[in-house]
């Protein structure tokens, strides 16, 4: 299942579920979709819908931030994060004052001076 689809229905279940309905079917979800001109792959969607089956939308948001944790993101990690960050700093400290040096070597006078 491609995500594009994957998202169009999720969103489509989580608006029905949010306006009041804990457990669309595929027949609402299609519904919202047709309404505003999408075309449903009944496959797919069926799919999704036996897979949701049976969970509330806090239990899979809270499945959803589980696995979203274990993705790389290319921040520090955890473990090494204090010293990283007090790195971090110092390399923010340094770049700025690259730049600060930079942008004194343009003809010594700004646009606006």
């Amino acid at each position: 299942m491609t995500i594009f689809i994957l998202v169009k229905y999720l969103a489509a279940y989580l608006l029905l579920a949010q306006a009041g309905n804990s457990s669309p079917s595929a027949a609402d979800v299609t519904k919202v979709l047709k309404s505003v001109g999408v075309e449903v792959e009944s496959e797919k969607l069926d799919k999704l819908i036996s897979e949701l089956e049976g969970k509330s939308v806090e239990e899979l948001i809270a499945e959803g931030t589980e696995k979203m944790s274990s993705v790389p993101t290319g921040a520090p990690a955890a473990a090494g994060g204090a010293s990283a960050a007090a790195g971090g700093e110092e390399a923010a400290e340094e770049e700025a004052e690259e730049e600060k040096e930079e942008s004194d070597d343009d003809m010594g006078f700004g646009l606006f001076d």
